[in-house]
């Protein structure tokens, strides 16, 4: 089997090619052709054409292609589902901020957390993605866009510490100054709230931002519309986090999608800000995107449960709905795709 080459760290290809009898500095060379989203080994001028050639016999560079695109007109906000070599796909998001560019990508095709208003999970999990898979999201995004890329969120399709080997490689790689060169602390991970990994991320003390996707503060609720939380807990969860805090010293970010009549109300804003108590953190409240398979509907009650936080020392955030236009919720393109192949 040839070698995924792009999934390589520096060091990784400077011994690579040093084994196939090059020169070390071959393997910068290499590397710096990859992350600049290359799709042959024919573009790189600077190698010989016998390199060339040996490169294409072991191993082989990952070229996602634009299955659809999607670009608001309210916002310019671009999605892309992207087809993979197995020809399955995942989704991207490309946000335009005064701040910069930012992308939201995938980490495995499909989903196995079952949340009940996200359409990412339906189907389930199909498949890890690879480290250049990751990165290629990021690579072509912002070739096919013309737009640099400067932050990253990892809050595509996917639980991210469900993939944490491959997570961590990819952050390497996109960190890399021969690379991407984007640092840490403009890249967010979501997750879930698997708490045996966030506690391995935390002694890493990674200068990411890690945001928690909690959109219920009770076992009740957030069971039935999170089944991760039934082997968890809610308490088990606000306890890991406050171990992440005191570990890297850097706060959480909360993402809480508002759902109408199921987490809105006045006691379940009072009990959030309880389990904050102590702890620095931010909630970034989400208003809801239909999702045609989901029998819950957008909050009423934003501005008020926003209120009732804030009065009680809650730094809280509404995010700003971008494309609402198009499939903005994720796994939605990616669902259609599935359904049309179907029919």
């Amino acid at each position: 089997m040839r070698i995924d080459i792009k999934s390589m760290t520096l060091d990784e290809m400077t011994q690579f090619v040093k084994e196939l009898g090059e020169p070390a500095f071959r393997g910068k060379q290499i590397f710096r052709w990859l992350h600049r989203g290359v799709s042959s080994f024919e573009e790189m001028s600077d190698l010989s054409k016998s390199l060339r050639n040996k490169l294409e016999e072991i191993s082989f560079i990952t070229v996602p292609k634009v299955e659809r695109k999607q670009i608001s007109k309210l916002d310019g906000t671009v999605k892309y589902l992207w087809r993979l070599k197995d020809e399955n796909c995942v989704e991207t998001v490309l946000m335009r901020y005064r701040h910069g560019n930012t992308v939201c990508i995938s980490s495995q095709v499909g989903c196995r957390m079952g949340c009940a208003f996200c359409a990412s999970t339906i189907g389930g999990k199909v498949r890890d993605l690879t480290p250049a898979e990751m990165l290629d999201q990021v690579l072509f995004t912002q070739k096919d866009s013309g737009l640099e890329i400067s932050n990253i969120v990892l809050m595509g399709i996917g639980e991210p510490l469900d993939n944490m080997e491959t997570v961590l490689r990819f952050l390497e790689l996109v960190n890399s100054s021969e690379g991407m060169n984007i640092g840490m602390r403009h890249i967010s991970l979501s997750t879930c709230g698997l708490t045996e990994q966030i506690d391995k991320l935390a002694q890493l003390r990674l200068q990411l931002t890690l945001s928690v996707s909690l959109h219920a503060p009770d076992d009740e609720t957030r069971s039935r519309i999170m089944p991760v939380n039934r082997g968890e807990g809610v308490e088990k969860l606000f306890a890991c986090c406050r171990r992440y805090f005191e570990t890297t010293g850097r706060r959480i970010s909360y993402e809480y999608s508002m759902i109408d009549g199921v987490n809105d109300s006045d006691w379940q804003a009072d009990l959030l800000a309880n389990h904050l108590k102590g702890t620095p953190g931010h909630v970034n409240l989400i208003p809801l995107n239909e999702v045609a398979e989901s029998p819950f509907h957008p909050s009423r009650r934003i501005r008020e449960f926003q209120r009732r936080l804030e009065q009680q020392g809650v730094t809280v955030t509404v995010r700003r709905r971008l494309g609402g236009d198009i499939d903005a919720s994720c796994g939605q393109l990616r669902r259609k795709r599935m359904e049309e192949k179907i029919q």
